[in-house]
């Protein structure tokens, strides 16, 4: 049995809380310039700008690419082999304390009926996979308001199928408008339950934007709703233009034969996330 230090695990979460926050993805600030080539609009084309300058003086200047740092939302992969000394939460947690202090990050964590704020950003959204190995993955996520806001789960009826799924994610993105701040990255949970749907959703997100799914099909049907969404016209910030969102990511699981779960779960044009193996 592997032993890992809590020290190691506080560490590790602290700076991806502090470096996600700072550093746009590299996929992402590549799609940036690689989407602001094909917009014609003038305003498409200066939110882009206004979007790298952003993204360039917050690496400069270590300040956040955004006010709201987000929840920590972390997917665990746990190798059965090893076990983190003290309690893989409780050294999580102690980690997102240590990185929104530290970090100068806004603490956005707050008593659902009070609005009293815990004061640290704890405690984090954790879910837990055991897998086989030695080695502990952690996959974090800073997720802001205004995008989650804008997130739904449903049920389709099973004979509405790919149509119908197709033609409530684009209905979806459109109702959202400019309140994500797009361009988006959208995450789509097709199966399981409510709660399968809903976490394989927002795991999607995770995928690179340079990532194509592996099911050809399914490849392909990212690309339809890709395509579907920017012509919706939205634009960046929904000030108009080609690039409404930057990605689609779909994640498919078995379902129960009277039912048709759906996800979307859609995130903010910065796609904050870091993953660190131990």
């Amino acid at each position: 049995m592997r032993i890992i230090p809590a020290a190691d695990v506080i560490e590790a979460v602290a700076t991806m809380c502090m470096e996600s926050n700072v550093e746009l993805p590299a996929d992402v600030w590549a799609k940036f310039r690689e989407c602001a080539a094909k917009e014609e609009s003038p305003s498409a084309k200066e939110i882009f700008r206004q979007l790298l300058e952003n993204a360039a003086l917050a690496k400069e200047t270590r300040l956040p690419l955004c006010q709201d740092t987000g929840l920590a939302v972390f997917f665990v992969e746990l190798g059965e082999d090893c076990r983190v000394e003290g309690g893989l939460r409780e050294a999580v947690n102690e980690g997102v304390r240590k990185g929104y202090k530290d970090g100068y990050l806004r603490k956005s964590s707050c008593d659902p009926f009070t609005r009293k704020n815990t004061g640290d950003n704890t405690p984090a959204i954790i879910h837990i996979d055991l897998v086989p190995g030695d080695r502990l993955k952690l996959f974090f996520m800073a997720k802001g308001g205004g995008s989650e806001n804008m997130s739904r789960v449903t049920f389709l009826s099973p004979a509405q199928g790919w149509p119908g799924i197709k033609e409530f994610v684009v209905r979806r993105v459109a109702e959202a408008g400019p309140n994500p701040c797009p361009p988006t990255v959208i995450g789509v949970g097709i199966g399981g339950n409510a709660e399968l749907s809903a976490l394989i959703a927002k795991k999607a997100l995770m995928r690179s934007l340079d990532d194509v799914h592996p099911d050809p099909d399914i490849a392909a049907k990212e690309k339809e709703l890709l395509d579907a969404i920017n012509e919706l016209g939205i634009g960046p910030m929904g000030l108009g233009g080609k690039t409404t969102s930057l990605g689609v990511k779909i994640a498919v699981a078995p379902c129960h034969l009277a039912s048709l779960p759906l996800a979307v779960n859609v995130q903010c044009h910065s796609s904050r996330h870091r993953e660190v193996i131990l």
